[in-house]
Order: C-alpha cells, then structure tokens, then sequence
C-alpha cells in the first residue's frame, strides 16, 4: 500500500508551523516566510517555480525527495487559499497561478463542496468533505502504488498524525523564533503512536529530522 508521508514541513525554533493571522498578504502568517527560506532557496523549488540556480546539497537533497514517488496529494483548505466559510464563487484556484507545482490529482479537506478545477500541468484539485479518512482513500487510489504527499497545512498534518495516518514525517527546524502561530506538535505524544527518529543532520539553514512510524518503517519491496 502506498505510504503517507510529509516532506519539508518547517518549523521554528519554539515549534510553530505557520505564522500568526494568515491571509491573503501573509498566506504563511506573520513571519511565517522565515520558515521557508532554507526550502525557497534550493535548486529544487527554483526549478519547479520556472526559476534558475539555487543551492544544492543536503538542504536541496531533502527538497527533491518530497517529490519522489508522489502520486498524489492531500493538503488543507488554508493552504489552497485564504477563502473561508462557503465558497462564494469558482474564482480562486489556488497560490500558484494557472500551472500549481503538483502536477498531480490534490485531495483539498474542506467542509463545503465545490466542483474539481483542472489546471496546466495535469494539476486536478478535488474538495473533499468526508473528512480525512476519505480523503486519503480517494488520493491512494488517484496514486496507483505510488505514494501520497501531505503538503499542510499544521491542522491537517495534525489530524493525520493523531490518526496515526502518516508514515513518514520529515521536519526541519529552522533557526527562527515566530513567538506565537500555529503550534504543530503540542499536545502529540509522537512516541505514544509509535514515531522514531531514524534520520537527523544538520545544515546551516536548518535542522533536518525524518520520523517513522513504527508500523511502517520497513515497506515492501
């Protein structure tokens, strides 16, 4: 069966995932940038957002292995966009212009339903209002064997890491301090469902730490 995993999800030095009073000026919350930068950086996400250059090395090495094998992704309604409540019409599809960087079917957890928007790029987002569980079946079958990706934001990977849903977790830490925000693992006792550390290095830019679930750690080949 293919795995859940979550790649590349920041956090700051006093563990918060995003920044305070997210919005359209600020769809990371403030200061929530400082979170990304090691990420934005990288050969990788230059690349994917049609840019030139970037660093390379272990900071790159982690940005690439969240694409690998991805064959779809679940992500959170604040992270497809700053709408709240019912959707008042079809006019916002999302941060990234007419070509998204999945290029893959994304499963959008949602309480409120709306149609499927297809983008360049082979980007299809779906809107899924039965919850997370539903969510995941629908994007391991959209998958095909391959694994799913979710991307975010700090409530959903919540709700999947108490589920014990999530696979493989990889965080890095970054040397920033937000004060307030979105705190991501208050109140998970990560040991309890069954995650280790079996991978950890530092860069100057962050501190990279993979977590396995127990019950996962050795796939199929």
């Amino acid at each position: 069966m293919s795995r859940l995993r979550v790649h590349c999800f920041s956090v700051s030095i006093d563990g918060y995932g995003a920044g305070p009073s997210q919005s359209l000026a600020d769809p990371l919350g403030v200061g929530g940038t400082a979170l990304h930068e090691w990420a934005i950086a990288t050969r990788t996400f230059r690349h994917m957002f049609g840019g030139d250059g970037g660093t390379t090395g272990v900071d790159d090495d982690f940005a690439a292995r969240g694409f690998s094998n991805v064959g779809a992704w679940i992500i959170g309604r604040n992270m497809f966009g700053p709408v709240r409540g019912p959707w008042p019409d079809d006019l916002w599809k999302g941060w990234w212009g007419p070509n998204p960087p999945y290029h893959t079917e994304v499963f959008v957890l949602t309480h409120h339903p709306r149609k499927s928007v297809s983008m360049d790029g082979g980007t299809t987002f779906h809107f899924v209002t039965e919850g997370i569980h539903d969510a995941l079946k629908q994007a391991r079958d959209a998958a095909r064997g391959r694994d799913v990706r979710l991307g975010g934001g700090v409530a959903s990977v919540r709700q999947y890491l108490r589920a014990g849903l999530v696979d493989e977790l990889h965080l890095a830490m970054v040397p920033a301090v937000l004060g307030a925000g979105e705190p991501l693992l208050t109140g998970i006792d990560l040991k309890g469902l069954g995650y280790e550390c079996t991978e950890h290095v530092g860069t100057p830019v962050a501190m990279h730490a993979v977590l396995t679930r127990r019950a996962a750690a050795a796939p199929a080949a």
